[in-house]
């Protein structure tokens, strides 16, 4: 006789676990303790064998008997339905363990074990963020190209050509690192590209013409600011290194004495190490600073509110601005390209010499290799030149061009 909902519910503990038996095998078994589980009784290979099928009422009497058929469809099929819960069970646990969410984690912690900087570490997680509503929870074998356009589409929608770029980016080396870890077949981003709008080059703002570095250089001299953000504004022309790597210089990591600043590799875009040659000029306003600052450890240029803190990422770009500078005229990384062109112009330094001052990465390899200690005594000839260079033209009027450049010396 067929179970009921009423004859469970009125079914009650005894001494023993006893049955209360529906059809096809399905059967409730009540536990003394009050609990009712149900169970499959099937056969496989002339074995009997039981199946758990969950407990009532989380699973009601008609979920009981849709399981029960689905178990007999693998009977029929040739399968043994216990054989088949067990599998399900891995399979989930192996998905869980290669969700988007479980992978792009597994690979933002190797990157960062290889010397990813804290800043592009910050960036991944952003993207994770972005990303792990929509297909976090999903293994990486499921996702498909349709999962992952409409994320990338709806940042293009408010005009963020960029951000929807590195979303596409970030999440081929998350599937790149799926793929090598034998999660994953093929990149479904690689069939992406070209969907996205191109994003328009930004150049930052540069002065580069002589006359107008001379006129920057007087105008920082006049700054009003913190004495910090002055500091700052004075070195970086002389030193010319990226943003990021001037905000984040360490007192530990310059040596006046030796006239050298060691920048590790952690902070280098290229990660390699890279030691900039100090002139008299740089050493000097160094050593004013320290005077400024005291003895405390940590970082050269630490933020206003709290010397834990670097400066923050905006604090030259402001100044400059209030200085009158529109972001197309100069930024904080434009002194890279002022001292590149002058240098270049100059005609005085070798191309690589001027390449490794600036801590590009050489496309030959080997070559890399090679030059690796080379141009050293002519970087520190180059930077004092330089800030000489640099001296000249904040006097402005005592200049002379350069041979046939139309550019001053």
């Amino acid at each position: 006789m067929a179970l009921t909902d009423t004859a469970i519910k009125a079914a009650k503990a005894k001494d023993k676990p006893y049955k209360l038996g529906d059809s096809g095998g399905l059967f409730l078994l009540v536990q003394p303790t009050g609990g009712k589980l149900w169970r499959l009784k099937y056969r496989v290979d002339r074995k009997e064998k039981k199946l758990g099928l969950g407990t009532y009422p989380e699973v009601s009497l008609a979920d009981a008997r849709k399981r029960r058929d689905a178990a007999k469809a693998e009977l029929a099929a040739g399968k043994d339905p216990g054989v088949e819960k067990v599998r399900r069970k891995v399979q989930s646990r192996m998905a869980a363990g290669n969700s988007f969410s479980t992978v792009a984690a597994e690979f933002i912690n190797k990157r960062t074990k290889e010397g990813w900087a804290a800043s592009t570490q910050g960036k991944a997680d952003f993207f994770l963020s972005y990303l792990n509503p929509v297909i976090g929870k999903m293994p990486v074998s499921e996702i498909a190209p349709a999962d992952l356009l409409p994320i990338f589409k709806r940042a293009e929608a408010k005009g963020n050509l960029e951000t929807a770029r590195r979303l596409l980016q970030f999440s081929s080396q998350v599937f790149r690192y799926a793929v090598a870890t034998t999660r994953l077949a093929s990149d479904p981003t690689r069939d992406l590209r070209g969907a996205l709008i191109a994003p328009k080059p930004k150049h930052h703002g540069a002065i580069i013409e002589s006359v107008k570095v001379g006129e920057l250089l007087r105008a920082i001299d006049g700054y009003t600011g913190h004495y910090i953000t002055l500091y700052a504004l004075k070195l970086a022309p002389h030193l010319f290194v990226r943003p990021g790597e001037l905000r984040f210089a360490e007192w530990a990591e310059i040596d006046l004495d030796a006239a050298v600043w060691a920048i590790p590799s952690s902070r280098m875009k290229m990660r390699r190490p890279h030691h900039v040659p100090l002139s008299r000029q740089a050493v000097e306003l160094f050593r004013g600073l320290r005077e400024l600052a005291g003895d405390r450890p940590g970082y050269v240029f630490p933020s206003i509110r709290s010397t834990a803190r670097a400066m923050s990422e905006n604090t030259l770009n402001a100044a400059l601005r209030r200085m009158g500078y529109t972001g197309d005229e100069m930024t904080a990384h434009g002194f890279r390209a002022m001292a590149s062109t002058l240098l270049n112009e100059s005609g005085k330094w070798h191309p690589d010499e001027i390449e490794r001052a600036l801590a590009h990465q050489d496309s030959d390899n080997v070559r890399a290799a090679y030059h690796r200690g080379a141009h050293w005594k002519e970087r520190v000839e180059m930077a004092q030149w330089w800030s000489d260079h640099l001296d000249l033209l904040r006097k402005g009027g005592d200049i002379v061009p350069f041979p046939g450049s139309g550019q001053v010396a």
